[in-house]
């Protein structure tokens, strides 16, 4: 009798948990199917309680956003010199194939990091729910140090798409920032601020990395007081500059990069908490050496048939380990994620996500090349049928861009949660896919205004303005829509791994392809090819792929699961 009145009690819970959740689950059905009015009510009455001032464990949410710096500055930082920085290295920079050859290389440079994250992703994730979050998140850090460092001193292609591709492998461990704030911050109320902390950080980091990437290339140019001939730095006297920075001319924002990250590493192992709280995770971080011999053993016993010989039992501190990793074995038996994870509303949604970076990778690699390429001037008028760039230099890049990041951050913390609260996560990011293509049929006519001082400056601020603007509201919708259709909070990891390798491979093939088809728009003689045939087509795609999700069951079918 004692055990049934318990398991009415623990039914009773179960019941109240599923009636609060299914409570939830109504609000959000109703946004997805477009209950506007209702969804309206509800939002002011949660907008009362959530707010910044009182989002919680906001000192985690904090170290994992500033762990979310390491990819900004592994890979934002080259943009404003990369076209400099493959023409100092091909073999005939003048030649008349030049602008062509290096948009490709530029391409493949790009593509190499989401290359690298792709390949460790989903390894990043599983890892990370069976020895915890932040082992994973450490471990990646120490590698984009040690990556950022060496890509600074490359100068070869080969050298510079490896160290790349490492560095991509060191930030795979996106998705488990992400899981961890899902973690940190289970009430769905304070989620979508809470997501919106790491990007946020990730912006500002990225200024940070535009604007410093443009300074500090090729600092004896470009910083003469410092590097030059009669540089503070240029001990020797050399009448060139500083020795170093002329053999290495792109070390400088490599260097300032490792620092910073070394920075973080040391701020996350000294205060970045476990997030995923379970017995598993602490038993094996008692005996992380016995798993590490668990896990060679189960290796060689697939492909051995032999017996294993016996070991004595006089050793107590074997049977003591052997004892806890049973226990260990036993539990993750218990709490094993559920096989079929894999539902048509989170596939729906994974496309979604991978559709986003397709074009929004592209863009940031190509529009930076835009500014850089050499002007064409006298250009017959020709709606489809021009070429060129804007000519400006890499400190000039640099800067204009990490302008326009801020106003993405002021976007990120005053416009978007407004937004959200009106239209819902779905609504934010079919509102994004609208703006997208508004900026990429643009674009391209800048290469017409190269004459027209005031114009060009304009023109170009709105074109990035809008793209900026657009992939803002963007990105943290989509992680939201990602995160909400989990179907189960204990394979938070591998979804958001599955989801990064998406992202990776998406983030590799946008540029990749864009770099192909941007020299071949120069062969042409149409520029707007890459943006026309490839960035607007993919971003109406993803806008029409958006109302595949509106009758999807997304989220909440996380919490209804849980025991």
């Amino acid at each position: 009798m004692r055990v049934e009145r318990h398991s009415f009690e623990e039914e009773d819970k179960l019941l109240g948990h599923s009636l609060e959740t299914e409570t939830q689950a109504r609000s959000l059905h109703r946004v997805t199917l477009g209950d506007e009015k209702d969804f309206e009510i509800e939002a002011q009455e949660i907008s009362v309680r959530a707010t910044w001032r009182n989002l919680p464990k906001k000192k985690q949410i904090f170290l994992i956003a500033l762990c979310r710096l390491s990819t900004p500055l592994s890979n934002a930082c080259l943009i404003p010199y990369l076209y400099f920085l493959v023409k100092s290295i091909i073999s005939d920079p003048e030649h008349t194939t030049a602008p062509q050859q290096i948009s490709r290389l530029t391409g493949f440079l790009i593509a190499a990091f989401p290359i690298g994250q792709m390949m460790t992703s989903m390894l990043w994730g599983r890892l990370s729910d069976v020895y915890g979050r932040r082992p994973a998140v450490l471990v990646g850090l120490t590698i984009s140090v040690v990556a950022n460092l060496a890509f600074g001193f490359s100068r070869t292609i080969g050298m510079l798409v490896f160290w790349r591709i490492v560095a991509g492998m060191g930030n795979g461990i996106v998705g488990v920032m992400r899981t961890m704030t899902a973690e940190i911050v289970k009430d769905r109320k304070h989620q979508p601020r809470a997501f919106l902390a790491p990007p946020v950080v990730f912006n500002t980091g990225r200024v940070i990395a535009l604007a410093v990437g443009g300074c500090l290339a090729d600092p004896a140019d470009n910083l003469p007081y410092l590097f030059g001939p009669r540089g503070i730095f240029n001990t020797s006297n050399d009448p060139s500059g500083v020795l170093w920075t002329l053999r290495y001319p792109y070390a400088l924002p490599a260097i300032f990069n490792g620092v910073v990250i070394t920075i973080c590493l040391l701020v996350a192992t000294l205060w970045l908490e476990e997030s995923m709280v379970e017995e598993a995770y602490q038993n094996h971080d008692k005996h992380a050496h016995i798993a590490i011999i668990n896990f060679f053993k189960s290796r060689i016993s697939r492909r051995s048939s032999t017996k294993y010989a016996m070991i004595g039992d006089g050793d107590p501190k074997f049977e003591e380990h052997e004892k806890s990793s049973m226990s260990l074995h036993a539990m993750k038996s218990d709490k094993s994620p559920p096989r079929k994870i894999w539902s048509k509303a989170l596939c729906k949604v994974l496309v979604a996500f991978a559709l986003l970076p397709l074009h929004n990778a592209t863009f940031l690699h190509i529009f930076p090349i835009l500014l850089s390429m050499p002007t064409v001037h006298d250009q017959k008028l020709n709606i489809f049928r021009f070429q060129g760039g804007l000519g400006l230099a890499s400190p000039t890049i640099g800067l204009y861009l990490a302008l326009f990041g801020i106003a993405g951050i002021v976007i990120q913390l005053f416009v978007y949660p407004r937004i959200h609260q009106r239209i819902g996560t779905l609504g934010v990011f079919r509102l994004a896919h609208v703006i997208f293509p508004i900026a990429y049929i643009l674009a391209p006519y800048l290469a017409l205004l190269v004459d027209q001082k005031i114009a060009k400056w304009v023109v170009t601020a709105a074109v990035l303005f809008t793209q900026v603007m657009a992939r803002t509201m963007a990105i943290p919708s989509s992680v939201l829509l990602l995160t909400d259709a989990a179907p189960h909070r204990r394979v938070l990891g591998s979804i958001h791994g599955a989801g990064n390798t998406l992202s990776s491979l998406a983030s590799a093939c946008g540029p990749a392809i864009g770099g192909v088809l941007l020299a071949r728009g120069i062969e042409i003689g149409s520029s707007g090819l890459v943006w026309w045939v490839w960035m607007c087509a993919i971003s109406i795609l993803s806008l029409g792929w958006s109302f595949v999700l509106s009758r999807s069951v997304v989220g909440y079918e996380m919490l209804a699961v849980e025991p």
